[in-house]
């Protein structure tokens, strides 16, 4: 998946009608995107720059990106170099990925200037820069010092330099016996890895697809291309040259059979077979808009998907550890019995009791059998502080088993809920909460019911199609303006599809259907 050279110079030509046209607006929605309102005779476009490392790409765009309140300093900067701009050239260097967007504003002194924004697709190594029209760099979207590269560096004041280029062939204009002989001379490698180092401009799923529309195969070596195969190869590259300089493009968005987008090509890619299916857009910029918009619409929800599984994983167990401490209270509150009876016989023996004594024992009268019991007593409470104090432990214990009751039916619901939540968070498409109230009751009931997408089905039931035609029917006596183009013959064609003649209610509204469509037939 990659913005190649050639991509890239089909993009430059949907950008080339912008030539001419004045800048009306600058924005940065992200660290690392930058959105360029260009006005023309025709209209306003917007042209997205992005500078990611999976992502890094420039179109035109039709969507609503959301910006930040307040702009970022290289939005600013921008802002302030670029102004009310007029683009007076886009340049690209044969299929370099770079693209050169040059500026023709006004700078502080009231000089015209020719600032250039370069715009870098080098994966990781993608950049947005600010060129001054002495070639030095007045900033840029990523600043790279010493630290990161030793070969080029990227900051304010110093000289633009492109990066390096190798020497490698333009398949758009190289000749065919050049590419041939370079090819021919390759030996060893794996052909596709091969066809990039030779060829610029080309993504490796275009040097794969030319070795399987040639071969059969895109795992082959260079050892393995004889004369028969590479003329094949050099016949495919110059088919795709023809088709591209005469713009018989086919823009091909590839996706595997789960719906994960994979990679885009500006030909029909046939290399994966049944393994990926293929969607086709009309531009390039259409092309990179609906592929990465989708892309990055998909990794947000999983990473959303992936947020929220953690969150009922973490809320279950907290559910699981709070109920748990809550049966331990329960279990020690059921025996709250045992207090009372210890007040009890402190109250029964209170006459004989003295303040400083750690316990006493006396006859248990609750006990059949007349058995001693020893009490526990607080020697720096007086007897009856010590009375009311297991009093005190018993009423306590009593109004919290209520409430832990309570508390633990409600955890025990609030954990079913997560748990089913999360068992079937993959599938899960939507909940429904239903309010129900008894005929004669006085409070209602929260019904709950995760819908998922085993219940989802693209055929109606039997009692679905029915409960439909029924309000069809009832919107065509009606009369109503919102049934559209639907007739008694399609209410009557719908009913068809399932056997409604056990139930005679159903079968004399399929009657009642089958009278007016004749009558509408003869009236018509």
């Amino acid at each position: 998946m990659a913005l190649d050279g050639a991509f890239l110079l089909a993009v430059k030509q949907e950008l080339q009608p912008l030539v001419g046209g004045r800048i009306e607006k600058v924005y940065q929605p992200s660290k690392e995107e930058a959105v360029i309102a260009i006005r023309t005779r025709t209209g306003s476009s917007r042209v997205l720059i992005c500078a990611g490392a999976n992502s890094a790409r420039i179109h035109i765009t039709n969507r609503q990106i959301e910006n930040p309140k307040v702009p970022p300093m290289f939005c600013m900067l921008l802002r302030k170099h670029l102004g009310s701009g007029k683009l007076i050239d886009i340049r690209q260097d044969g299929l370099e990925r770079i693209l050169f967007l040059d500026f023709e504003t006004v700078n502080e002194l009231g000089d015209v200037v020719i600032i250039t924004l370069a715009v870098e697709i080098m994966g990781k190594y993608s950049n947005l820069i600010v060129i001054n029209e002495n070639g030095k760099i007045i900033d840029s979207l990523k600043r790279v010092d010493d630290a990161m590269s030793r070969e080029r560096l990227v900051l304010p004041g110093m000289t633009y330099t492109a990066p390096p280029r190798g020497d490698r062939l333009n398949f758009l204009i190289a000749p065919e016996e050049e590419m041939r002989m370079r090819i021919a001379a390759a030996s060893g490698k794996s052909a596709a890895k091969c066809l990039i180092g030779i060829f610029e401009g080309i993504s490796p799923i275009l040097a794969r697809e030319w070795l399987f529309r040639a071969c059969g195969s895109n795992d082959i070596t260079t050892d393995e291309l004889d004369s028969d195969t590479l003329t094949k190869l050099i016949a495919e590259i110059m088919s795709t040259r023809d088709d591209y300089l005469s713009g018989r493009r086919k823009y091909t968005i590839l996706t595997d059979n789960d719906g994960n987008l994979k990679d885009f090509c500006f030909i029909d890619i046939t290399q994966y077979g049944g393994l990926m299916k293929a969607s086709y857009c009309e531009t390039a910029g259409e092309t990179l808009d609906k592929f990465y918009h989708d892309r990055d619409s998909t990794a947000r929800m999983k990473q959303r998907y992936g947020d929220l599984y953690r969150l009922l994983s973490n809320t279950a167990d907290r559910i699981r550890r709070r109920t748990e401490n809550q049966r331990q209270e329960l279990k020690i509150s059921e025996e709250r019995d045992i207090l009372k009876l210890k007040g009890d016989l402190i109250s029964a023996n209170l006459y004989q009791l003295k303040k400083g004594m750690k316990d006493f024992t006396c006859v248990n009268f609750y006990d059949e059998n007349a058995g001693e019991i020893t009490v526990e007593l607080d020697p720096s409470l007086t007897p009856s502080q010590n009375m009311q104090k297991y009093y005190g432990g018993y009423r306590k214990a009593d109004t919290a088993e209520k409430r832990l009751k309570v508390q633990i039916a409600q955890g025990e619901s609030e954990l079913k809920y997560a748990s089913d939540s999360e068992g079937v968070m993959g599938d899960e498409l939507l909940t429904v909460n239903i309010r129900y109230k008894e005929p004669e009751g006085s409070e209602s009931k929260l019904l709950t019911y995760p819908v998922n997408k085993s219940l989802y089905s693209d055929k109606m039931s039997a009692d679905m199609n029915f409960a439909s035609c029924v309000a069809e029917f009832g919107m065509l006596l009606r009369n109503s303006r919102y049934i559209g183009d639907v007739t008694y013959k399609d209410v009557s064609a719908q009913l068809s599809k399932y056997d409604y003649s056990d139930d005679d209610y159903k079968d004399e509204f399929i009657y009642l259907v089958n009278t007016m469509k004749r009558r509408d037939t003869n009236f018509q």
